[in-house]
Parts: C-alpha cells; sequence; structure tokens
C-alpha cells in the first residue's frame, strides 16, 4: 500500500495528475475514493473508478479482476461494488421529497417502476426525468442522454418543451445565486435545443415491435454512449390483449425483464418502466394492484405506487385553470411554474415505495407529502 505514485502502471498523463495534485501512495489514493479522486484531478468517476481498480489490483495481486476467458464470471468484493454505486450516481429530479425517498435520484444501474392509475402523473414524470438525466454534473446531474419508447402514444412534446424551459431556468438561477465558472460555462451548452435533440423517442405500437426495440437496443446504445436512462412508457399495455397464452406472457415478459437489466448493467443507465393498475378481487374485498402479475413484480429493483387522496383529481384542476388566468402576471402566476418544473400539488399524492430485496421479501415505505418543499 506504500508503492509510490509514480511506479503505479497508469497511464503516464494520469501519474502526472496524481503528482501534481500532491498524491504520494496507493493508500492515499484508495482512502479518497472515486467520487474525491475525480473532483482532485478533473477527470470523470468512471476513469477515477478504473484507475482505483488497476492500483488495487496491482497492490494485491488479484488476477480475477481481470477478464478471462468467455465463460470467467467476474469477481469482486462488497467494498467495490459499494464504490462502483458511489460513483455512478443517480438522476436528480430537484424535487427533495422524491429525490430523498429514493436515497438520492433515481439510481443508475437499476429497474425503477412507476406505477398507478390513469392520470395520475406516471408519464409525466417519466418526461421530466427525460429532462433531469441532462442536467450538467455541475449542478448534481450526470449530463446523459434519454431513450423513450412509447407504448400507448401518451408522450407530448409541447409538454416536453415546458419542463426543458423550466429545468434550464431553474440551472440559470443557480447559476446567478452562486456565480461560479463551471456553472457558467454549462449553460453554454444546456439549451431547450439541446435537451429535445439529445431524447431519442421509439413509437411501438404492440408487444412485438416492443420486444424487438429492446433486444436491438443495446446497438443503439453502444453508437449512442451518453445515454443514461431508457424509459418504456408502458410496459403493460402492449401485454394485456391478444394473448390466450398466458405461460407464453410471462415467458416473454421474463425475457424483457431479463434484457432490461442486462441493459441497465451494461451501459450503465437507469431503466424507468411505468405500470398500469389491476383490480384484486379477495374474498371480502377488491384491491388495486399493479398489472401484468405477482413474477412480474420482482422484476424491478424499486417500485413507485401513485396513489389519489380523496379528491385531489378535483383539486388539481382547479388549480391548473388559476394559473392559466394568471399567465399576463408572473408573480401571481407561482402554479404554472411550479408545474412546467414539476410535478407539484398543494397536497400531494402519497408515493409508497417499493424496494425489492428478493423475490422473497420486500420492503414498503410510504411517504405523504403534506407541503411543497423548494
Amino acid at each position: 500500500m506504500q508503492r509510490e505514485v509514480g511506479s503505479l502502471p497508469l497511464a503516464p498523463a494520469l501519474r502526472a495528475k496524481l503528482v501534481a495534485a500532491g498524491f504520494q501512495t496507493a493508500q492515499e489514493l484508495l482512502e479518497t475514493g472515486p467520487c474525491g479522486l475525480s473532483k482532485e484531478l478533473g477527470i470523470s468517476k468512471e476513469e477515477a473508478l478504473e484507475a482505483l481498480q488497476v492500483v488495487r489490483q496491482d497492490c494485491h495481486g488479484d488476477a480475477a479482476r481481470t477478464a478471462g476467458g468467455s465463460g470467467t464470471t467476474r469477481k469482486c468484493t462488497a467494498l467495490e461494488l459499494l464504490e462502483e454505486e458511489q460513483a455512478q450516481g443517480f438522476i436528480i429530479t430537484f424535487c427533495s421529497a422524491l429525490d430523498n425517498i429514493l436515497g438520492g435520484g433515481v439510481q443508475l444501474t437499476k429497474i425503477t417502476e412507476i406505477c398507478g392509475a390513469p392520470g395520475v402523473g406516471k408519464t409525466q414524470l417519466c418526461m421530466q426525468l427525460a429532462v433531469d438525466v441532462q442536467i450538467p454534473e455541475c449542478f448534481g446531474g450526470v449530463a446523459g442522454e434519454a431513450v423513450f419508447i412509447d407504448t400507448e402514444g401518451s408522450f407530448m412534446v409541447d409538454r416536453v418543451v415546458d419542463i426543458a424551459t423550466a429545468c434550464v431556468q431553474h440551472c440559470q438561477l443557480i447559476a446567478e445565486a452562486h456565480q461560479e465558472e463551471d456553472h457558467l460555462k454549462a449553460l453554454e451548452t444546456f439549451s431547450l435545443e439541446s435537451i429535445l435533440s439529445h431524447i431519442y423517442y421509439f413509437r411501438c405500437r404492440d408487444y412485438i415491435e416492443l420486444l424487438a426495440q429492446v433486444y436491438l437496443l443495446p446497438d443503439f446504445l453502444s453508437e449512442h454512449s451518453k445515454v443514461r436512462l431508457v424509459v418504456v412508457d408502458g410496459i403493460a399495455f402492449p401485454f394485456r390483449h391478444d394473448f390466450e397464452d398466458l405461460s407464453l406472457r410471462t415467458r416473454l415478459l421474463n425475457g424483457l425483464a431479463q434484457q432490461l437489466i442486462i441493459i441497465a448493467n451494461d451501459h450503465k443507465s437507469a431503466v424507468v418502466l411505468t405500470n398500469q393498475m389491476t383490480t384484486r378481487i379477495g374474498q371480502n374485498q377488491s384491491t388495486l394492484v399493479p398489472a401484468l402479475g405477482e413474477s412480474w413484480g420482482h422484476a424491478a429493483t424499486v417500485r413507485l405506487i401513485f396513489h389519489w387522496d380523496n379528491s385531489q383529481r378535483a383539486d388539481l384542476w382547479r388549480m391548473i385553470l388559476e394559473a392559466r388566468r394568471n399567465e399576463d402576471d408572473p408573480s401571481k402566476n407561482s402554479w404554472q411554474r411550479c408545474t412546467n418544473h414539476r410535478v407539484r400539488r398543494s397536497q400531494p399524492y402519497r408515493i409508497t415505495l417499493h424496494l425489492m430485496a428478493s423475490e422473497m421479501c420486500s420492503l414498503q415505505l410510504s411517504l405523504k407529502m403534506q407541503k411543497i418543499l423548494k
């Protein structure tokens, strides 16, 4: 661990940066971690993580970390997995309540499923994430691109324009408040046109087109290496009709889930799915549950379930109308600014979060937000 930085098997340019930053031994590098090393050297988190893995392998003589034959199973430690997750980051939403309950935002390399009744805001959140994934790193984002696979025809480009415009304005306010050079530089390329040009839209009209698109997606992602978000809106619609053989449907869904997991891991992307709700009839009552059955419920790492609270739908409609009446007076137009930027209500709907720990159990957390967080 006391090996000098100059003797490490790293690129000469990287060794020079390490020496210039004051690093002397391999131990100092490993204690810094990928995030700290990225900031110290001005390199990406992925480059920092790769450098640390090379250093650890060289110091410990861990030959199993190198790529072996085609049948070799990748071996790593829990510490290395933790460092990988910390280096990958999250897609932030600028909604502190939602980011907090998700542990910082929508996590890369994981599958997040958004469930809820029609009109509750599933597609709205997906369109928002397609914009949020492009937020520059200096603002806390991942500076990525998005793939949006639409099976229901609910993608509204006008709404995306509203969200993107408000997101740019919000970042401009942050830059004006902090007056940091990297913020101002990032805003030179973070514009409405840039955001729209980096959302890749695919329309799939049946389950055959959806399966074909998902299985061909790795080739597209290899050509567009900056993609950090894949949205499928919605996953249930193509599979809820024209299926007489339910066992075939289950096999197709399991294969689809496995392919999405591979995409999320191999391309360091977040996969976000929307799912409809269906009625489960019990002995004494009926309940709304996510569609596609129990086996599908274990496909996602995180499941968000949105519920309406009482007559919240009517309250939402009144607030939108009020905002439209105040368009001529920006000082009275607070709801319009919020809705253009984020999905917010005066008494927001309840969010139920399921963390799928294994196929045998799940941890359910409920959050009922009572006020708007800036």
